[in-house]
């Protein structure tokens, strides 16, 4: 039996999202996920707080507000009566969010135009310029791309859609320390071994709001990945 997911200090997590993993088209994907089991997903969605604490990549102390956990097959597992937690003079049940069942289709995904392996793809020899620019050559190519902006979405796998910035920095930033310039090359370097885990929007018809019509993103480095070291996994959230 799993115990319920608490960020100590705060409160408990809510519950986000589940993926069965034996459901999924494993040939398509391009991160080997379980053959098995079930992904959950949990954040500190600010229920009980009205935001004031927030996960963040650049604060590791706050980390312990986003999880994943693989629930293996055959793992008992039941349904738990919603958090009541005490709030000064009143308590505050949580509410939980409508369940929305989803199926998956395969899709093409591509990095955002300022991922650092869409700009060395643009350059000849491979190289980012050193403000990361793209080069006038390709600057048509570039809008061109931006025309043909993804709707936000759901997504196991594949390139982040971000709402922001490329979302693989913030995650490189957030590791690397606050003492490492966002400017420093590693930034750079450090996002290329990040690929993303999942993806979950704002939902209408599953009551989320992210922020401003924002995501959440959890992104994790292949090798956790194939060790199963979903602990591992880094999250953050981007919002207009």
């Amino acid at each position: 039996m799993y115990k319920r997911q608490v960020w100590e200090g705060h409160g408990p997590l809510s519950f986000v999202a589940s993926v069965d993993c034996g459901a999924l088209p494993a040939h398509a994907l391009d991160i080997p996920l379980p053959t098995d089991g079930t992904l959950a997903f949990f954040y500190f969605d600010g229920q009980i707080d009205d935001g004031d604490a927030l996960v963040d990549p650049d604060a590791p102390e706050s980390w312990a507000g986003a999880r994943v956990l693989h629930i293996p097959a055959g793992v008992p597992v039941a349904p738990r009566a919603l958090p009541v937690v005490d709030d000064e003079d009143e308590d505050v049940e949580f509410e939980a969010y409508p369940e929305v069942p989803l199926v998956a289709r395969v899709e093409m995904t591509a990095p955002d135009s300022w991922h650092p392996y869409f700009l060395a793809a643009l350059s000849p020899d491979g190289r980012v310029n050193e403000d990361n620019s793209h080069p006038d050559e390709a600057k048509a190519f570039v809008e061109a791309i931006w025309d043909r902006d993804r709707d936000a979405d759901h997504l196991i796998g594949g390139h982040a859609n971000p709402v922001q910035n490329p979302v693989e920095f913030e995650i490189a930033h957030g590791v690397l320390g606050k003492e490492v310039t966002w400017s420093d090359p590693r930034v750079g370097e450090e996002a290329k071994s990040w690929t993303l885990l999942a993806q979950f929007d704002t939902d209408d018809a599953a009551d989320m709001m992210w922020g401003d019509c924002g995501a959440l993103y959890w992104l994790i480095r292949p090798e956790d990945l194939a060790e199963g070291r979903f602990d591992r996994a880094m999250f953050t959230m981007q919002c207009c």
